[in-house]
């Protein structure tokens, strides 16, 4: 039992596997996922997409494989990332045969539509000989028409059927190295269905509301639906899908698990909306912190606070903190206590270059404990 237990996610038990190098399930850090939308063929232009996303911070990457032409170039783009990467298949039972080949991680792939029994074999073969996971990805859009016959629309047990229809194919081949997503755009429907595939199977579960939109909306339906997932211990990795740049559902997806104490990347700042009692002008002083902050990957907690009515005590709670005071003179708190009067001095400027050396300290601290324990 831990000290605050309200904050306790009892993560659900699933099987692990890998994705490259990066363990998904069995208790390992969800891990963040993104896609990348330039032509994979367009090499440079993929590469330095998926650099983008690595500077965000994240784990996997995915990218859609139509054609032979993009499988091919896989094995120009593999060598130049450093995260792994995940071939995204539909139909073409070839275009899995050569992603494995050329360098893909894991292959996403719904082998019941992929053809004969013998084609399924072939990519079985394909991944076992190349190291590679897979995932199933159901989607409502797209189900088979069998279960929209057999259940009137898309539903979650029919998400979930599927689901297990395409997980058995790949076990009657003795591969179990799987996750399954079951997405949506209907968060309901996402949900409920994530939750029936839960009960369901151990297998590690790939979380996303699919098609979620444009950048402000999307980011709201995400959050909802899969925080309502993570938040009941549900889900090993996530994707965040927006109509925006792929680094921009990186950061999101961080900021979800971190709002959930469930992982920590970088600079969690917390600031009040701003009212006529701030002492500062707290909307632009935390945009520009943000942005001078994007560097760093240490996790700390900063609280930018306009008044004196909740920001001693949102400061008691937090790494570095600052509370806006009366003539220009604010209170700057470290680890929770007041340290110093800051006067007619630029807030950003100077909260800049304290957190900057308390996650060097922190870095510090983390590489004494490391060479320790080695």
């Amino acid at each position: 039992m831990s000290v605050r237990p309200y904050r306790d996610i009892q993560r659900r038990a699933s099987r692990r596997i890998h994705v490259g190098r990066v363990p998904v399930g069995g208790g390992a850090p969800i891990t963040v996922q993104t896609m990348t939308n330039t032509l994979t063929t367009d090499v440079a232009a993929t590469v330095a997409q998926i650099q983008r996303a690595e500077a965000a911070g994240v784990d996997i990457v995915r990218v859609s494989c139509p054609d032979e032409e993009s499988s091919a170039a896989l094995a120009r783009i593999v060598p130049q990332v450093s995260v792994p990467v995940v071939a995204d298949i539909h139909f073409h039972y070839k275009r899995a045969i050569e992603a494995a080949r050329n360098g893909a991680a894991c292959l996403r792939i719904n082998p019941g539509n992929i053809g004969s029994a013998a084609r399924v074999r072939d990519v079985v073969q394909a991944a076992k000989d190349h190291g590679c996971s897979m995932r199933i990805g159901v989607n409502a859009g797209s189900l088979e028409k069998h279960l929209l016959e057999k259940y009137g629309e898309p539903c979650p047990e029919a998400m979930v059927e599927s689901a297990l229809d395409h997980a058995k194919i790949l076990e009657d081949n003795d591969f179990r190295e799987f996750k399954i997503s079951v997405k949506a755009s209907d968060v309901f429907l996402a949900v409920a269905a994530y939750q029936g595939l839960a009960e369901a199977c151990d297998y590690p579960l790939h979380l996303g509301i699919t098609e979620a939109g444009a950048q402000r909306v999307g980011t709201v339906k995400s959050s909802i639906g899969m925080g309502m997932l993570l938040w009941a211990g549900i889900g090993d990795t996530i994707r965040v899908s927006l109509s925006a740049a792929p680094e921009e559902e990186v950061k999101v997806g961080f900021d979800i698990l971190k709002s959930l104490n469930l992982r920590h990347r970088g600079v969690n700042v917390i600031s009040c909306p701003s009212c006529a009692r701030q002492q500062f002008d707290v909307i632009e002083n935390v945009r520009l912190l943000e942005e001078r902050l994007a560097h760093i990957t240490t996790p700390m907690t900063v609280s930018v606070i306009g008044c004196v009515v909740n920001g001693p005590g949102e400061a008691r709670e937090t790494d570095i903190g600052i509370t806006g005071g009366g003539n220009g003179t604010h209170m700057v708190y470290i680890a929770g206590q007041p340290h110093h009067r800051l006067k007619q001095a630029d807030v950003v400027d100077h909260m800049v270059e304290l957190i900057e050396q308390k996650a060097a300290e922190i870095e510090a601290e983390m590489a004494a404990a490391a060479a320790a324990a080695e």
